[in-house]
């Protein structure tokens, strides 16, 4: 079972790198994910500008096919439009809310949390395929994102322990 998941897993990761529309998204995000990485545990204003802007550069690549007329782009599936639309808008606002938050100084009442979302560029690599229309969304690919997120995370957090805050 867990060799279906991995494969489900290895999909989602791999496919951005397939398609050269995709690789201009896909890499800002793993550099936000490292970077966010390598710094402090402790959220502050600074994670919370790169949040945001790891935030807001997904969600505009992901709202990209729906203005972007290239031969190559898959077709918009209009099953799975509502969700990723909600997804889409959801992670700009986020996006929006963290970098204000971080440029200001200042967090909304009850969002401290936005600048501690070091992890979510995880979730927003993990999903990329799904949300630019090259995968489907199905319960086996939400299935793996979260089986796998607990060991990536960490991989991440003690493998990159040595170099963080030097």
């Amino acid at each position: 079972m867990i060799q279906h998941y991995w494969s489900v897993f290895a999909e989602l990761i791999v496919t951005p790198f397939e398609h050269v529309t995709l690789v201009w998204g896909i890499v800002p995000l793993y550099f936000g994910l490292l970077l966010n990485e390598l710094t402090a545990d402790k959220a502050n204003f600074r994670t919370a500008v790169q949040s945001g802007f790891s935030f807001l550069w997904a969600g505009a690549q992901w709202l990209w096919p729906y203005f972007s007329h290239q031969v190559d782009m898959p077709p918009i599936r209009l099953a799975s439009l509502p969700v990723n639309l909600l997804v889409t808008f959801l992670t700009i606002a986020l996006g929006v809310v963290a970098l204000i938050s971080g440029i200001r100084k200042k967090y909304p009442k009850h969002l401290h949390f936005i600048g501690h979302t070091r992890f979510a560029n995880y979730f927003m690599i993990s999903i990329f395929p799904i949300q630019s229309h090259y995968l489907p969304w199905t319960w086996d690919r939400l299935a793996a994102i979260a089986l796998f997120a607990v060991p990536i995370w960490l991989v991440l957090h003690f493998g990159l322990m040595p170099v963080r805050n030097r």
